[in-house]
This record gives structure tokens, sequence and C-alpha cells, in this order.
């Protein structure tokens, strides 16, 4: 389900602007403190790669780029940053190991100016590094001026009057060097069955003013004309990394240099405004705020532009992973509800990236991707559309975006009843369009559960193929999302429609009290077709008839009662995919045989929360927080967890654990109230 290696440039030009007579653009030392600087380290993004597909190391994406860098290790000396990493070359792979690397000279002896390190950061937002030497300081910031643009912003101050010699040099991965040319002004790279090329260009006084030199994998850029440096005042010279996915179709427009980093502040700032809103009973605001800020960074760190097929924005699962290339639909639901919260816009397109695809019966594609030949059609994921977009009006007030997205929620819904419903009771099945058990698994999202293990495939009609069983989570979410559909009916004046959604949520609301809840058990279950028989698996399934809030009081309680038993889900970490004394409970590989994920963790806090459990909703939510191992620390957010010891296992830096921890510990402030 991954595309192929598709066209691509990768642009980079270094500019260093100067005013005359060898002196560089000067203005005074302004390294202002904000809301960035209280979060310095949140992830460790230190690494070098050893191979092109390295990805054993934190990587820096941000504003929607699909290249990537990073620190170098700890005690590297030399300058500059590790990359690019470039995610829409083939699954992705680095193609620099060295980008921005600065050399000074004394222009009167020749002799090289050493530059030792003092200082080294991941911020919001940015990388920084700073140097000292004879007489001078050096600090070197990159950042991202929007999705196509990298820049590396070289300051030097100073403290006596002095010329150097600056140049600035790259390295390419050892298996490119081939690609790499000298092209008339430029330093160009090419690479192999590809019509990717990264070119390297060095402006000066507005006229071309320098020396290329290439040597193996190596190139370096030097000014012919010396800086002149005086005193307690700074020069600073610009490195900017373009990458263009496809130079037949993508025009992008320049960087504006002079506004760029006031620009990437205003937007971080902006962003680092909501974590204030971060807040948990018995937890410190300064532990609840950190993982936010980590969520945040974990989500924006996997923001890709559009690009190729993909038609808006959205978020990827994690680009630590080669298979998570693309946009997934169930994941990108969570990922605008969270996303709501500090970046709207984003929001916005993530549902519309993946609606750009709703077939005409309805249907929304499991996963979309750069070459749209790779989008999987053979199932689609749970619905949580509708639930997405009220949390993104809730957060906005958007009812032009309401209006944009009703009559594509109400067919996606429509959709599941008749292609996903085989018996017509009013009760839908996962399935698939074509017939296999492993795409119908998909389209469950729990790849693996155990509820699964026994089913069979039912033919509804041309490419629509269901599961023999019901199951309580997928019938619970449309329940939900008939409600919820009836309060944007509401909102957008569709009485008529407002109560058509109330009276099939009525019904369906009785159907499954009365049709998936086993009394003698105390818990909700799958049903099979025909005989109405329970599947007999504890699962992370069975509350979210309590988060839709399709329970009865009584059914609720019985629920609860087992999601706090320390031997079935009230464990270390809490609320496993499947009940620990299950005999098929496997906690560390077991994906979703075990594992804890926070998407169902946290519909497990807020179940409890529905019903008036608020105390012990807050002792799991502090135990999701504090004994899932380094989250509180430097640890990234990852795809499951351990639920006993804590460990994170399968993919860091994944979107919708990043998702689901925001949402856990934010306030939600309701500013748009719905019906």
């Amino acid at each position: 389900m991954r595309p192929p290696v598709k066209l691509l440039i990768i642009a980079a030009t270094i500019a260093v602007f100067s005013l005359g007579g060898g002196e560089a653009w000067a203005e005074p030392v302004t390294h202002r403190a904000d809301a960035a600087t209280s979060y310095l380290d949140v992830l460790d993004l230190h690494g070098a790669p050893q191979t092109p597909t390295d990805r054993s190391f934190n990587i820096f994406f941000d504003a929607g780029s699909w290249h990537g860098y990073s620190l170098p290790v700890a005690g590297d000396p030399a300058t500059g940053f590790s990359g690019p990493f470039v995610h829409s070359l083939g699954d992705g792979q680095w193609a620099g190991a060295r980008f921005a690397q600065l050399a000074l000279r004394d222009t009167s002896s020749k002799q090289s100016i050493s530059l030792n390190p003092t200082d080294s950061h991941a911020a919001p937002g940015y990388l920084v590094r700073q140097f000292s030497g004879p007489g001078l300081t050096v600090r070197q910031t990159l950042f991202f001026a929007d999705s196509w643009h990298a820049l590396v912003r070289i300051e030097l101050t100073a403290t006596t009057l002095q010329d150097v010699d600056l140049s600035v040099a790259g390295r390419v991965m050892p298996e490119q060097q081939a690609g790499l040319v000298k092209d008339g002004d430029t330093v160009a790279q090419t690479f192999a069955n590809s019509s990717s090329k990264l070119t390297t260009r060095l402006h000066a006084d507005g006229a071309p003013a320098y020396r290329i030199m290439l040597a193996g994998a190596d190139y370096r850029i030097a000014l012919e004309h010396s800086l002149h440096l005086k005193p307690k005042q700074t020069v600073t010279v610009w490195v900017e990394q373009t990458l263009v996915y496809d130079v037949h179709a993508d025009k992008p427009t320049p960087a504006d240099l002079a506004t760029a980093w006031t620009q990437n502040r205003a937007r971080w700032d902006n962003y680092l405004k909501s974590v204030t809103a971060s807040h948990l009973a018995g937890l410190p605001d300064a532990t609840t705020r950190r993982v936010s800020v980590k969520a945040m960074l974990t989500l924006l760190g996997n923001w890709r532009a559009a690009r190729g097929n993909l038609h808006h924005d959205g978020v990827i699962p994690s680009y630590s992973n080669p298979d998570f290339n693309g946009f997934w639909s169930w994941d990108s639901w969570k990922h605008a509800a969270a996303l709501a919260r500090f970046a709207p816009e984003l929001a916005r397109d993530q549902m519309r990236a993946m609606f750009d695809y709703q077939a005409a019966d309805g249907m929304v594609p499991d996963c979309v991707y750069l070459d749209k030949a790779a989008n999987n059609w053979r199932d689609t994921k749970p619905p949580l559309a509708v639930w997405a977009t009220l949390e993104i009006y809730r957060a906005t007030g958007d009812k032009a975006f309401l209006a944009e997205m009703y009559d594509k929620l109400a067919r996606y819904h429509r959709w599941w009843f008749t292609a996903r419903d085989h018996d017509h009771d009013g009760l839908a099945e996962y399935g698939s369009t074509d017939g296999s058990k492993v795409a119908a698994r998909w389209e469950s999202g729990m790849d693996n559960g155990v509820r699964f293990d026994a089913i069979s495939m039912l033919r509804n009609g041309e490419g629509a193929w269901s599961m023999d069983q019901a199951s309580v989570d997928l019938n619970a979410y449309l329940y939900k999302e008939k409600l919820d559909l009836a309060q944007v009916a509401a909102i957008l004046g569709k009485t008529r429609d407002q109560a058509q959604w109330l009276n099939e949520a009525a019904a369906m609301k009785t159907a499954i009290q009365q049709r998936m809840f086993d009394k003698a058990r105390g818990y909700f279950f799958d049903i099979k077709l025909g005989s109405g028989d329970p599947v007999r698996v504890y699962g992370s399934e069975g509350w979210t008839a309590l988060w839709a809030g399709v329970a009865t009081p009584d059914q609720a309680r019985s629920v609860i009662r087992i999601m706090l038993d320390p031997n079935k889900f009230a464990t270390f970490m809490p609320f496993p995919t499947l009940a620990a004394d299950d005999p098929h409970f496997s906690p560390i590989k077991g994906y979703w045989r075990g594992p804890v994920w926070i998407d169902q963790a946290y519909f497990g806090v807020e179940a409890l929360r529905h019903y008036g459990y608020d105390r012990q909703a807050d002792q799991m939510a502090r135990r999701l927080v504090l004994n899932a191992k380094g989250l509180a620390q430097q640890a990234p957010m990852y795809e499951n967890y351990d639920p006993l010891t804590g460990r994170g296992y399968q993919s860091p830096n994944f979107s919708w654990a990043a998702a689901s921890y925001l949402l856990l510990v934010h306030e939600s402030t309701n500013e748009h109230d719905v019906p």
C-alpha cells in the first residue's frame, strides 16, 4: 500500500545578503525569550544517519515539510546539522549527511578559526547550535519558513574588529555521491533512476561572487569577499534549502528572509498559547503542559503539505516507520480532533485530505498517498469523522466548515448501512470490498483483535462484504454519529434532518442495549449474525458503548466494575486492548491483543467521565501519564505500550498517541457549544 518513488526535486540555496563593501547584513543581537525556550529538548533530536534509510533517531520537521533535519550527535564538534531526510523520496531516505557546515578563516593570516560548540538545543519550531572562537561567537538556527523552505540563520558576533573568509559545506550520503556535479553557478545533486535534483547556490551582493569545490561526497561554496566584523555587531548569513516534489507542477514562492523568522515565531507562539488549557487533577501543570507540547511536536513533526495526489495538508501516522508514508482515515479523525485545539486550519485540511477521495457511494478509503495508485480501497476505517468535525466546530465556531462537510459526512454514514449491514437489522458489521478477512480486520482498526479470530465473510453485493458478526464499537460509533449529525443539522438549520437523525439514534440505542450487552457477564460484546450469540472477548471495544453514551446507567456500572478490575483492565498502565486475564493476552508483541493504545485508553477515561466517575477517570488518566515510561522526560510517544511496565513499543513519534494524550490532558473550553 505504499507508493513508488515519485519525481522529486530538492533545491538548496545558500544565500548571503550583503550591504556592500564586503559587509554582510548587520543587525543587533535580539534573541528574545519566548514561550519556546520554556520547552527546550522535550524530544531528543540528536542523531547522524549511518545509512540512507536510518530511522534510529528523531528528526525535526515543521510547517508541512517533506524534508527534515537533526542536531548532530552529542560531542560532535563540527558546525551544521544532520540532513536532510527526504520523506517523499521512496519511503523516505537521507539525501544528505551534513548541511550548513560553516568554516571561517582569518583573512590576513589565512589561518582557520577554530569554533568550539557551547550549546545545542531543540526548541518548539527550531534547532539551535552555538559556538565560540577567538573574539567571536556563532549561532546557527535552523527553522522552516514554510513547507518548502528550510532556513539556517548563521549569526556571527565579534568582540574585536576582524575580517574573515566564510564558506559553507555539505555532504551527501556516500551512496549518492555519483550524482553530485557542478552545474554552472550551482552544485547539483541528482539521484539514480529518478528525476530528483538537489541544487545549492550562494549569493553575495546580488551577483555571483563565490567559488564551488567538489570532492567525492562533499561540496563547499566559499564567498569571494571577506566579511568585515565589527565589535558588538551581528552579521547574518542565511542558508536556504528548498524541497520541490515535482519540478513540472510545483512552483514555490521564494522565502522572504526578512520576515521568515518573525512569522515562524508568531506561528509557534500561537500554538503554545493553548498549553495553558492543559490540566489534570493531581498532576502539576508543568507536567501536563510538557506532555501537551510533546504532543504538538509529534503531530506537527508528522505534518505533510499537499503534494502529488495529496490535495490537502494532513498528518501521517509516524515518520519513524517507512510503512506510514500517507494519510489514514481513522488516524486522521483523531489527529483533527486534537489539532482543532491549536492548529484548526490543519485540522480542517486533515479532514479534507481524506474526503477528497470519497467515492460516489459515500465510502472513504482506508489510506491515501502521494501516488493515488497506492490508495487502499479494500476497506475503510471506523467512523469517527463526524465527531472530529464537531470538535473542530467546538474549537472554532466555524459554521461554514460544518456546511462544507455535512453532506459528505451524511453520505459516509449512510454507506455503512448500505454496504455493511448484511441482515438489514440496523446494526452494521466491519467488512471489506474484496471479501478478504485481512482487509475486514483492517477495517476495524484492530487488525489482529482476538474477537476476530473465528470470523467468516458474507457477501452483501458487488464490492461489499461483511464479517459474520456485528461489532459493538462500530455500532457505538455509528450511534454517536447519528447524535452528532443531528447536532450539525441543528446548527445548520436543517430541522427535518435533525429529527430524522435523532429518531434513528433512538432506535439504534435500544438495539445496542438489548442485543449487545451480556447481562450474565456484565459487558458489551460483538454478536454473531443469525444466532445473536455474544463473542465473549473482554476488549476495549466494550467501553466504547459508554464513551458514546449508549449504555444504561446499570449497564455502565457493570462495565465500569470490570474496567476498574486490576486483573483485567486497571493495570499498571491502564486500559489494555485485551483483558490481562485473557489466555491470549500478549502485552508486548500482541499489537491489538494486549498492549495499551492511547486512543482506546482515552476513550476509556472519557467513558468513566460520561457516567459520573470523575475521580476514577482522573486516577486512570494520571496513570496513563505517569506510568508511560519516559513520557514526562524525553521519550517519544509510541504506537502502543506494555500495560504491565509502561514501556513503549512499535512506532515512536506516533501521531494518534500524541492526539490522544493532548485530548487527555487538555481541558475543553467548549467555546462554541452545540445544541
